[in-house]
């Protein structure tokens, strides 16, 4: 009963590091319990898909609001079969559990589907006193030391002490240079829907007058800005076609940042448009949410559920774009996009200021927003860039390149914001290592891993 119990207490814990509750020392605890069980079980792997279910069905729960639970069943249980691996450490020791955890976790950021690496370690440590490293070594060094710091717990539950894998932490010594080219005055738009759910825009001019008129709202108190934001699906009529959206947008004398769905050539595109009288520039997006702007085996999907029979497929970008509006070298990032590591590398490193467009109120008043700021926060920290987060529902954010949240709005309410982030030029250590940041904490973790089962074979 024990062995059952401990991976499901520690699942439950780790659920809780993540937003809503955000209690980041918690994850560092809940994976040395983890470890614990697993050093006391005869059935290391159903342990181990034990507590990864329990800890994805939670952190997850928010999938299942509009579309059953069904789809949000076949997500944890997906997700927690590639936990399964972490059993291994019975047979080669605990020491192993970091490398093999990070291994998994880099797996799941990339497949099926192009992967779904929502729920990194690193992504539950935006308030945690070391996540600065990922300025050092990215979102892989930051889960890398959160499971060292487990590693270091569960020595204790052993009677033993060994801070030997926390020697990485003498990295945040290192400066890490900013080097700010001046600011931009921007005013950031959430307009609100009349409804959540997936058909929120099924008024789609509302959506958009209601961006229209809490951005003149807005500029009746300052119209001196340098660029207006809008969130993603903002503009659901598409303003090529339609006159009405078309005049509207070109009545603003100030440049736009807006999120619309347009066709062209049949195709439907999600995509980031500078709008401005004379000229609109067009960032398609690339890396779109599967099941949500496309849907993969579509045959076995419409059987799980009717919902997909009313996804449309939408087109996929192929080129990344960096805006410049007043001077300001802008990289738009649409939502999911957030999450593929190389697609914000590319962002950030052709530009001083990141836009995070996204729009929640397909998941009504759950932790998904909350999850994507936290997941927000640790971008700004790894490529050094200030980013606005704009939604349509909120939370919107004004983020500092430390990660800090400068300004936000509150969620459900038709808000604005005055921002002046910093436009910065240059590269974090973790922008110039490139895919080696990866390589570096692997490289660790295997040391801390061989270190950790010599001992234990002489111990032994």
């Amino acid at each position: 009963m024990v062995n059952l119990l401990l991976p499901i207490i520690s699942g439950a814990l780790l659920s809780c590091a993540f937003a809503p509750l955000a209690l980041w020392w918690l994850a560092p605890i809940s994976l040395a319990l983890h470890m614990f069980s697993l050093s006391k079980s005869d059935r290391p792997f159903l342990n181990s898909l034990l507590f990864a279910a329990v800890f994805n069905a939670i952190a997850l729960q928010w999938t299942n609001i509009f579309v059953g639970s069904i789809p949000w069943i076949i997500l944890f249980c997906g997700q927690a079969v590639l936990f399964i691996p972490l059993g291994f450490v019975k047979k080669y020791g605990v020491g192993f559990y970091p490398l093999i955890f990070l291994i998994m976790e880099q797996i799941r950021s990339l497949f099926p589907f192009g992967g779904f690496g929502w729920l990194r370690l690193a992504y539950s440590q935006a308030d945690a006193p070391y996540s600065q490293i990922a300025a050092i070594g990215g979102a892989s060094a930051l889960s890398a030391l959160t499971l060292s710091f487990a590693l270091v717990l569960y020595s204790l539950l052993k009677l033993r002490f060994n801070l030997f894998p926390l020697l990485p932490l003498a990295l945040l010594l290192l400066p890490i240079e900013v080097k700010s080219v001046g600011e931009v005055r921007a005013v950031m738009v959430q307009g609100n829907v009349p409804r959540l759910g997936l058909d929120f825009n099924e008024r789609a001019t509302q959506v958009f007058f209601n961006h229209v008129q809490e951005t003149n709202k807005a500029l009746t108190l300052d119209e001196n800005v340098d660029f207006i934001l809008w969130p993603e699906n903002a503009v659901d009529v598409d303003p090529f076609t339609n006159s009405t959206v078309r005049e509207t947008l070109n009545s603003f004398s100030q440049p736009l940042i807006i999120g619309a769905v347009i066709r062209k050539d049949g195709e439907l595109l999600n995509t980031s448009i500078v709008w401005q009288q004379s000229s609109q520039e067009i960032y398609v997006k690339q890396h779109l949410t599967p099941f949500g702007e496309y849907i993969p085996l579509r045959a076995i999907a419409s059987k799980i559920s009717p919902y997909a029979e009313s996804v449309e497929d939408f087109t996929a970008g192929s080129l990344s774009k960096v805006f410049t509006v007043n001077g300001a070298k802008i990289a738009p990032i649409i939502c999911y996009e957030l999450i593929d590591d190389a697609l914000v590398a590319r962002a950030a490193r052709n530009s001083q200021l990141l836009v995070v467009q996204t729009n929640s109120a397909t998941f009504g008043k759950s932790p998904q927003n909350a999850q994507q700021l936290a997941i927000t926060r640790i971008r700004a920290i790894e490529y050094g860039r200030d980013i606005l987060s704009v939604s349509t529902t909120g939370v919107s954010a004004y983020i500092d390149y430390q990660g800090k949240v400068r300004k936000k709005t509150e969620p459900y309410t038709n808000a604005h914001l005055f921002v002046q982030p910093a436009l910065i030029d240059g590269q974090t250590p973790r922008d110039k290592a490139g895919d080696w940041a990866l390589v570096g904490s692997l490289i660790w973790l295997l040391f801390i891993a061989r270190g950790g089962s010599s001992r234990l074979r002489y111990r032994r």
